[in-house]
């Protein structure tokens, strides 16, 4: 007998293809995941983008460059937009992080070079900022640290020229002989730097980290980022429960036959039930936002334009691919299984589990396939960066598109209910 039941069990998962998926597929889709996120891919770094501006213009300013752009962990520009429009100064690599096109900007002020020739092993001179965002809490620690390094092996012979000039005026000047020794070895050093060997010495050029955001509390883009990813994932859960549960049941009971013989048809059923679900999205979403502000003080108030738009243009589209979901599935099991699926997947890659800067640029670019990376980069404008309503045209222009896909692939696949 239970060799009987054993065998009916068996055969019942061999002819449902979702639950193989959910339980063969889907643990290893999130293992590989998180594997790729946390583990790194082959062992290769995460290569970071930044901004260089160089103020100072001495050799050992194109010495720094040079070293950065050699650096497999970074993806370096100098100029604005591209080489036409000229180098990048200040204000513009500001912008650059505060926007959140890149999360790190270095400034190599006027005068490091010319400071550095004097003072060569010693201390004071400018100082490399960093204009960081620190919502990223591994750019600019990993930055801050290849710099240094670059700065320790860019220029040892700029250092050890600038170290001698200091020794001949405390201790007198070098004999022709020792004269003649350093400038055989200078080259030496100078080959040295090129091929990014350690230098000898420990010294090396001040760094600051400037934080851009400043005028931000840091704890503003835990909640808001929380609040966004949370809400998101939940929102298209309820939507394809709400639009799948409604429309199955209907079909089943014989309701949906008899709503399609009215004047509503299937056209006005599909948009009803768009509308409905959007509204809901909405309240659960606001609910998400609300319980933030009492208990996490996120600032929901001053931000309530940018958090309504990104609000209806989120619910819309996770209403239109509930609908989509619903209309594709034969069953309510069917539905369950391949939407879990599939909101668990965007939700990893999307970054509603973890910040998509975390991942490498190829998981960060596919994850801009996912409805979820859209919205939470609309959220995370409006809570953390302080955008003017216009900078999230782009964010709402891709949830406007694709709620009119997926609400025309509803229509298209509610077609068998018509014809049934």
């Amino acid at each position: 007998m239970i060799g009987t039941l054993m065998t009916i069990s068996w055969t019942n998962l061999r002819r449902d293809r979702v639950a193989q998926a959910l339980t063969f597929v889907l643990p290893i889709v999130f293992f590989s995941i998180l594997v790729s996120v946390f583990g790194g891919q082959s062992g290769a770094t995460p290569r970071i983008r930044i901004a260089v501006v160089d103020e100072d213009h001495s050799e050992l300013s194109r010495r720094l460059i040079e070293g950065l752009g050699r650096e497999a962990g970074l993806r370096v520009t100098t100029a604005a937009g591209d080489e036409a429009a000229g180098a990048l100064d200040r204000r513009t690599a500001e912008a650059m992080v505060t926007n959140g096109d890149l999360p790190v900007a270095v400034v190599i002020p006027a005068g490091l070079g010319a400071s550095f020739a004097e003072r060569g092993f010693g201390g004071g001179g400018p100082s490399i900022q960093l204009l960081a965002d620190v919502s990223d809490r591994i750019a600019p620690q990993m930055v801050y640290g290849l710099l240094q390094k670059v700065t320790m092996t860019a220029a040892p012979d700029l250092m050890m020229q600038g170290g001698l000039e200091q020794f001949e005026r405390h201790a007198g000047a070098l004999t022709a002989e020792q004269r003649a020794a350093v400038d055989a070895w200078l080259p030496t050093l100078r080959a040295g730097s090129a091929s990014s060997q350690p230098a000898a010495s420990p010294m090396g050029v001040a760094i600051d980290v400037v934080d851009v955001m400043r005028a931000r509390n840091e704890q503003q883009t835990v909640v808001a980022f929380s609040a966004a990813g949370i809400g998101v994932m939940f929102l298209l859960f309820s939507s394809v429960a709400g639009a799948g549960g409604a429309l199955l049941e209907e079909a089943e009971s014989g309701t949906l036959e008899r709503v399609l013989s009215t004047n509503v048809g299937m056209p006005g059923l599909l948009v009803g039930k768009w509308i409905f679900l959007s509204l809901v999205g909405c309240a659960q979403l606001t609910v998400m936002f609300l319980w933030g502000r009492l208990v996490f003080d996120l600032p929901l108030f001053q931000h309530v334009p940018g958090f309504a738009i990104m609000t209806a243009s989120t619910a819309a589209a996770a209403a239109a691919l509930g609908l989509m979901l619903a209309t594709i599935a034969r069953t309510r099991a069917q539905l369950s299984g391949f939407s879990t699926i599939l909101i668990l997947t965007m939700s990893a890659l999307g970054g509603s589990m973890f910040p998509r800067f975390l991942m490498s640029e190829t998981m960060q670019r596919i994850g801009l396939l996912t409805f979820n990376a859209w919205a939470l980069d609309g959220y995370v404008k409006v809570f953390w960066r302080d955008a003017p309503l216009w900078q999230l045209w782009p964010q709402v222009a891709v949830l406007i598109v694709l709620t009119l896909v997926f609400l025309a692939a509803a229509r298209q696949f509610a077609r068998k209910w018509e014809t049934a």
